[in-house]
């Protein structure tokens, strides 16, 4: 299972769309309509700030302008916070969210998803100099471990059930209210793990490589899509322009700019 991650999603794009068709010459044309989209902007190289211009870029910025640009809609982006996103996409008070949003059942009974776009693996993100342990095992037998999580995500869930016990309220997993917030607490040694898919942790492993670091073999993949209201309209567009997008390469291209050349600058 040894690779490296940024191939990981490389790769993906073909992987999830293999045996679809060009839609090149039949994509919707939503005449320019606005679109309403929540993002968090916590979750590298997905969406974030970038800290030499404060503007928010990523991954998922990339391709909902492409997907705009495809469809002929214009986007207008809202920030809103991770615990709030599924609910207020529930309630109408957005057209869609982008914030690496794993496909899940239990959030299929709330909120429509799209197609898949990307898919990533799970892992144990450390601080650079972590030598005490070196699996999920060895960090579980120790009582003295204590994991950073924001409520409510896959991390955590994995945290909870396939790190440690199973028990949701275990005193060593210490809660936060956004992924960052548990990363800034890793990193000034209040947690000593935080589980991050691979996305996520190459984009934190990247820009910082003298403080984190990635171990472990990945525990289980999972796919990112985006989410709409129940019976939103925007869905078969929005997985008609993931599709021309995965055929033409642009996918790919993506993932070779945030995972290879934003990486490779910083």
């Amino acid at each position: 299972m040894h690779r490296t991650i940024v191939k990981l999603a490389v790769a993906a794009a073909a992987l999830i769309g293999a045996g679809h068709a060009s839609v090149a010459d039949t994509l919707p044309d939503l005449g320019g309509k606005e679109v309403v989209i929540a993002s968090e902007n916590t979750y590298p190289p997905l969406q974030f700030v970038d800290p030499k211009t404060g503007a928010a870029v990523g991954w998922e910025y990339d391709a909902i302008n492409e997907i705009a640009k495809r469809l002929n809609m214009k986007v207008i982006i809202e920030n809103t916070s991770w615990d709030a996103m599924i609910p207020a996409i529930s309630a109408g008070e957005y057209d869609v969210a982008m914030n690496g949003i794993t496909i899940r059942a239990d959030r299929a009974e709330q909120v429509a998803f799209s197609d898949p776009y990307m898919r990533s693996e799970m892992y144990m993100l450390v601080r650079a100099d972590e030598d005490r342990f070196s699996d999920a095992g060895e960090f579980g037998a120790n009582a003295d471990f204590l994991a950073g999580a924001q409520p409510g995500t896959t991390p955590f869930y994995v945290t909870v059930y396939e790190v440690l016990d199973g028990d949701e309220a275990n005193p060593r997993i210490k809660l936060f209210e956004t992924f960052g917030a548990a990363v800034q607490a890793l990193k000034s040694g209040d947690v000593d793990l935080v589980l991050t898919d691979s996305t996520g942790g190459e984009g934190y492993v990247a820009t910082n490589p003298d403080t984190f670091k990635l171990i472990g073999e990945p525990m289980g993949s999972e796919d990112f899509g985006f989410i709409f209201p129940k019976g939103s309209d925007l869905v078969e567009p929005f997985n008609a322009a993931i599709t021309d997008m995965r055929d033409d390469g642009t996918l790919e291209a993506l993932n070779q700019k945030w995972f290879f050349e934003y990486k490779a600058a910083e």
